[in-house]
C-alpha cells in the first residue's frame, strides 16, 4: 500500500508545503541491505562517573566496524548516533549529567541517527535514590525520540548487573547487549523507537557471521502466507534460517509460493484443531528433530463493538490469537522440542496495551499475549529459551488499506516518525529476537510503532 502523502513530501513543492503550514514531516528512513554498514557517521559514547558499561559498549563498537568519535574535539561534528552509558547515576542531581552530554549534540546527530542510553533495571538498584534516577531514564529517551526528528530513532536499554559474578552469564549478558547494540544502531530498528529493551543474564552466542545470525537455526512461522507473516519469512531465511512457513489450507497456494521463494518448507495446518498441536510436534520431530526458534504470528481480526459482538466472534479471535499459542507451547515444550537456547516470539499488538474501539476481542487477546511472554519469560530461564513479544502499531497491510481514509491517516501520523510502518519492520524486530546472539534478552515486549501516541 503506497502513502501518497509521505511520496507527495519527498518533492520540491511537498517540502515547500510542509514547512509553511506546520503539516507532518514524514522522514525517510533508513532501512537495513545485507552489506550495509551499521551507521552512516561515527558514533560518540559517554558516560556518567563510574558507569559499567562504557568499556564493553566501545568494544562492541569498535568490532562491528563503527568509527568512535574523540569526544574532546573542539572542531563541529555530525554524527550517525549518540550512546550513553547511565550505569553511574545513583542520584537524582546526577542526572545533569544526562543534559551536559545530550544538550551541546541535540543538532549534531544525523537523519536516521541513532541515541541509546544504558541504565541498570530500577529493580535491581540497591538504594532507592538510584532506582528513583534509572527511572528517570525513560522520560529522557522518550521525550528525545520525539524532539530529534529526521528519522533518529531513541531507546534505553537496562542491562542486568547481577551477572557480574558468573563469568558464564556476564558473557552471555554481554553478547546480548551486543546483539542488541547492533539492531538498534542498524536499519533493521528503522520503525522502532522509544522503547525499554532489558537484557538480563542468560546464554548467549556470538555468530560466526553477523550478516547471517540465524545459519543452522530451524524457525516455525505461523501465519506465514501473507503480510507481516510473508515477510517473516523472507527475512529469516535471509539471516540464515531454515524457515517452516505455517498456515491454513485454505492459503495453500500463497504459502507454498512463499516457501519456495525462500527454500523452506510449507506446512498447512489450522491451528484451531483439537490435534493441531500434536501434529505439528510430530511433523517437527520427524522432519527436524527440534526447532529452535517458534514465531507465533497467526492471527485473525473479528471486529465489532461488545455490545454488538456475537459469541462466535469473540471465541474465534482467543482461539486463534492466544489460546492456539498456548496448546502449542505447552505440547512443543512437554516434548522437549525446543532446546536450551531456543527462542518463543509472539506477535502482540499496541491494541493490547492501549485498546481499540470495536476490537475487544481482538485487544483482549493480544494483551494476553503479553501476558503469555510475563509469565512464561522466568518459568523458562532455567531452561535456557527466551520469550519475548513484538507489539506493531500501524503497519502498512491489505487490513490496514481496508481502514477509512481519515482513521488511516491518523493511525500514520500518530507516531514520532509520521508514517506508516512496513512489514519489514515487524520482521527485522522478530529477527534480531530469534538471533542466539539475543539470548539474554527475554521477558520483553517491544513496540514496533514509529513511538505512537498510543497507550505512550
Amino acid at each position: 500500500m503506497t502513502d501518497r502523502y509521505a511520496s507527495f513530501v519527498q518533492s520540491a513543492a511537498g517540502r515547500a508545503l510542509v514547512k509553511r503550514l506546520g503539516l507532518p514531516d514524514p522522514p525517510r528512513l533508513r532501512r537495513h541491505h545485507p552489506g550495509d554498514p551499521l551507521l552512516p557517521g561515527p558514533a560518540l559514547l559517554g558516560a556518567a562517573t563510574g558507569g559499567r558499561l562504557a568499556e564493553p559498549i566501545a568494544r562492541i563498537l569498535t568490532a562491528a566496524g563503527v568509527e568512535l568519535a574523540d569526544p574532546t574535539a573542539t572542531t563541529p561534528q555530525r554524527y550517525g548516533a549518540l550512546l550513553f552509558d547511565a550505569t553511574g547515576i545513583v542520584d537524582s542531581t546526577d542526572l545533569r549529567q544526562l543534559y551536559d552530554f545530550f544538550h551541546p549534540q541535540a543538532r549534531a546527530v544525523l537523519p536516521s541517527g541513532r541515541v541509546i542510553v544504558l541504565g541498570t533495571a530500577p529493580q535491581e538498584c540497591p538504594t532507592p535514590r538510584e532506582a528513583t534516577a534509572q527511572r528517570a531514564l525513560e522520560g529522557l529517551v522518550r521525550s528525545i525520540g520525539k524532539e530529534f526528528g529526521r528519522g533518529t530513532t531513541a531507546q534505553l536499554v537496562y542491562v542486568s548487573g547481577d551477572a557480574a559474578d558468573d563469568p558464564a552469564h556476564s558473557a552471555g549478558t554481554i553478547t546480548s547487549l551486543e546483539s542488541t547494540v547492533r539492531f538498534l544502531l542498524s536499519g533493521r530498528s528503522a520503525y522502532v523507537s522509544g522503547q525499554v529493551i532489558r537484557v538480563g543474564p542468560g546464554a548467549a552466542s556470538v555468530p560466526a557471521d553477523w550478516d547471517r545470525p540465524l545459519d543452522g537455526q530451524v524457525v516455525l512461522v505461523t501465519g506465514a502466507a501473507r503480510g507481516i507473516g510473508a515477510a517473516l519469512a523472507k527475512v529469516l531465511a535471509r539471516d540464515g534460517a531454515q524457515v517452516v512457513a505455517l498456515d491454513i489450507p485454505a492459503a495453500g497456494d500463497a504459502l507454498a509460493a512463499v516457501a519456495n521463494d525462500i527454500g523452506g518448507t510449507a506446512v498447512q495446518l489450522d491451528l484451531t484443531a483439537p490435534d493441531a498441536p500434536t501434529r505439528l510436534a510430530e511433523h517437527l520431530a520427524s522432519r527436524y528433530g527440534r526447532v529452535d526458534v517458534v514465531v507465533h504470528n497467526a492471527g485473525i481480526t473479528r471486529d465489532k463493538t461488545l455490545g454488538r459482538m456475537d459469541a462466535d466472534r469473540w471465541d474465534q479471535v482467543i482461539d486463534v490469537n492466544l489460546s492456539s499459542q498456548e496448546r502449542i507451547n505447552d505440547v512443543l515444550l512437554a516434548r522437549e522440542l525446543i532446546p536450551a537456547g531456543g527462542r518463543i516470539i509472539s506477535v502482540s499488538s499496541i491494541a493490547g496495551i492501549a485498546g481499540n474501539r470495536g476490537q475487544t476481542n481482538y485487544a483482549t487477546s493480544k494483551a494476553g499475549v503479553i501476558g503469555l511472554v510475563d509469565s512464561l519469560a522466568p518459568a523458562l530461564q532455567k531452561h535456557g529459551i527466551s520469550v519475548n513479544a513484538v507489539a506493531p502499531g500501524f503497519i502498512e497491510t491489505r487490513l490496514t488499506a481496508r481502514i477509512p481514509l481519515v482513521v488511516r491517516e491518523a493511525g500514520r501520523r500518530m507516531n514520532s516518525l509520521a508514517q506508516g510502518g512496513l512489514p519489514v519492520d515487524v520482521a527485522e524486530t522478530i529477527g534480531w529476537l530469534a538471533w542466539p546472539a539475543s539470548g539474554a534478552v527475554s521477558g520483553n515486549v517491544v513496540r514496533v510503532c514509529g513511538q505512537s501516541l498510543l497507550g505512550a
